[in-house]
């Protein structure tokens, strides 16, 4: 088995434990513990030593896992590397329950820009944190994942919609209530009940009296797999970003311990990223003043760090190839993509380009680049708000993909490998990351 093929089937078995921001951190508390990384707690003094690992989780959702240099500390440069936990999705609304013609429906908020039709006539399961009363009295908080298909959308039959190939459209408060099952006409849904039962089983040992509250969404059951004819791309769900957050991860798994080096994965960045836990949130800025020590130790860290926002980027579709600038249609498999916007929807400039391109060759890993086509809108990412938010040099990065933001994504089996090995070389650079 090759690097890249081992790559790919540990990268399934991350986004099958990942159906949620919640799952992601723990899977990826789970990984980081397993390499020797240590849990710092916000409110307490930190023991920072050099050599060390750490990680800082906020919210359950938010996560900074970050080694501190033996040769090169904190205030003389951080490698940093950011991406998402976030993912566009069908979240449970407060008050679900929706009983007609006697089936069982959830109300669903839209997280999100998910693009909706895919979602119907899919096998769904339901994720996310519970909150609840113990019988000790006293309030806690567990994460619940069914793990089965219990719910699905179903499509309009087309003899009652014979436009539908031409003209439907999915209205969110009407037409994606998920089914979850049939009920007798005596029988009265109760979804937080349903929810303590998943709890006793999942945590038998809770103690749970009461559930109060939740954050939880709809996933599809399909495995991530490895498709097409010569095994060249990765379906699955969550890709956008769950799979820069396992490469980042993966990257910093492999520090040489020399310099110091970061990796901040974020929650809310499909939402507009403000929140306590997103990148235009306190978050990041906190961890690195408490690295610096004062302010002019934080100024000098900011002058002389770089981060590289991983997030993935619009592949060239073959059927659609005109919604592409002609000479920035990036092809699967053809290298990860430098993403570029004069306006600073992202955050690329010549000098974090410019090292990027060194160290990509350097790997022997090739480049594209994406610029969007000038008469179409633009995207965004964390790259640009952490920019602005904490005032260092940023690249904005991604592998490139189709069908961003559906219910299942398609990546190249090289791209993510590839850019795994680029980040690797990032955190393990002896030089300074700025131009002379």
């Amino acid at each position: 088995m090759d690097n890249s093929q081992q790559f790919n089937e540990d990268l399934c078995q991350f986004l099958a434990r990942a159906t949620t921001p919640f799952h992601a951190v723990a899977e990826m508390v789970s990984r980081l513990e397993a390499a020797g990384f240590s849990q710092l707690i916000e409110d307490t003094d930190w023991d920072i030593q050099p050599g060390g690992r750490y990680y800082v989780v906020r919210n359950g959702s938010s996560i900074v896992a970050f080694g501190i240099g033996e040769k090169l500390g904190p205030i003389e440069g951080l490698r940093m590397v950011g991406a998402h936990t976030d993912s566009p999705c069908l979240m449970v609304k407060p008050a679900p329950e929706r009983q007609r013609h006697g089936y069982l429906q959830l109300g669903v908020e839209v997280y999100g820009g998910a693009l909706l039709n895919p979602w119907f006539d899919r096998d769904l399961s339901l994720a996310g944190r519970v909150s609840f009363q113990c019988d000790a009295g006293s309030l806690r908080t567990a994460l619940i994942d069914f793990r089965r298909a219990i719910a699905t959308i179903p499509s309009l039959a087309i003899h009652l919609d014979r436009e539908a190939n031409k003209n439907r459209s999915v209205n969110p408060q009407k037409d994606i209530p998920p089914i979850l099952c049939q009920l007798s006409a005596d029988e009265k849904a109760d979804f937080r009940e349903i929810l303590r039962e998943q709890l006793v089983v999942e945590h038998p040992g809770c103690g749970v009296e009461k559930v109060l509250d939740y954050e939880l969404c709809f996933y599809d059951t399909q495995p991530a797999a490895v498709t097409g004819l010569k095994g060249e791309f990765l379906a699955s769900a969550r890709l956008d970003n769950l799979l820069s957050c396992y490469t980042g991860l993966q990257a910093l798994l492999q520090w040489d311990g020399q310099a110091t080096v970061l990796l901040v994965c974020n929650d809310h960045e499909e939402v507009g990223s403000l929140s306590a836990v997103g990148a235009q949130g306190p978050m990041l800025g906190s961890v690195l003043k408490r690295l610096a020590g004062d302010l002019a130790g934080y100024s000098a860290l900011t002058e002389r760090s770089m981060m590289i926002s991983a997030d993935n980027a619009h592949g060239i579709h073959p059927n659609y190839a005109d919604k592409h600038d002609e000479n920035h249609g990036p092809l699967l498999n053809a290298g990860p993509v430098i993403k570029i916007n004069s306006n600073q929807r992202y955050a690329s400039n010549s000098e974090t380009t410019g090292l990027y391109r060194m160290l990509a060759a350097a790997e022997g890993v090739p480049v594209q680049s994406f610029v969007v086509r000038t008469d179409m809108a633009c995207g965004s990412t964390i790259g640009p708000i952490t920019a602005g938010e904490v005032g260092v040099r940023t690249l904005d990065i991604g592998v490139p993909t189709f069908g961003m933001h559906s219910i299942r994504e398609l990546a190249g089996t090289k791209d993510a490998f590839n850019l795994s090995r680029v980040l690797r070389r990032f955190y393990n650079h002896p030089g300074s990351l700025a131009a002379s």
